[in-house]
């Protein structure tokens, strides 16, 4: 438990920052990290794996090590040690296999979502996770539609303030995406992400996967 008044993090604040800390530690280490030398407190590291960040815990020292692929965060695992910690990060990077990482790395909880990404096949894994979720109750209906299509089911859905997102590319967060709003009483409201003036426009249900599949393959 914390001490008030008590750093957590000496390394850290002697270091400058939190960046410094671990540019420091990857040093001592002998990692190459790839941590840009600008870095102060915002960590994010791009690997072919997603993008790695870290950030630290206020009730106890932990160094908590995250992955980001565009609209969603995931934990892989926290550690007091920034060495250890450096390392983790740098076998990663390395493309390591997720075996060896468990193995080595006992503080790494690599979770199904992880392993579906190294697999190439983290999109049937998010829409299993989304239509298991209570907290997306609400949008089950919408993602069952969707996923029944041949073509939208390889998409990757994510939930925006409501509305189902759907990107091409689950990596690219540039790549053709489109937003659809579950109006109720068989509504729904679409819109092409990243098209300039693009708003909102109602499709009706009948025509609802057809909109979707033109404005997501042009077909």
């Amino acid at each position: 438990m914390n001490t008030p008044g008590k750093d957590l993090y000496p390394d850290v604040t002697a270091s400058g920052g939190l960046a410094p800390a671990l540019r420091e530690a990857a040093k001592l280490r002998g990692c190459d990290i790839g941590l840009e030398p600008w870095a102060t407190d915002v960590i994010s590291i791009e690997t072919v794996r997603g993008f790695l960040s870290v950030d630290t815990a206020s009730e106890r020292r932990l160094f908590r090590l995250s992955v980001h692929i565009p609209g969603f965060t995931w934990k892989i695992g926290s550690t007091g040690d920034p060495g250890l910690l450096v390392e983790a990060v740098a076998a990663w990077r390395e493309g390591r296999p997720l075996e060896e990482l468990e193995e080595r790395f006992e503080f790494m909880e690599l979770d199904e979502f992880t392993w579906a990404l190294e697999n190439g096949e983290p999109t049937t894994s998010q829409w299993s996770v989304l239509l298991s979720s209570e907290f997306h109750r609400r949008q089950w209906d919408l993602l069952r539609r969707l996923r029944a299509d041949e073509v939208l089911r390889n998409t990757f859905p994510t939930i925006t303030h409501g509305a189902v997102r759907l990107r091409v590319d689950p990596l690219d967060g540039t790549s053709r995406q489109v937003l659809v709003h579950d109006l109720g009483g068989q509504r729904y409201e679409v819109m092409r992400v990243g098209v300039p003036g693009a708003e909102w426009a109602e499709v009706p249900a009948g025509d609802l996967i057809a909109c979707l599949r033109a404005a997501l393959t042009d077909v």
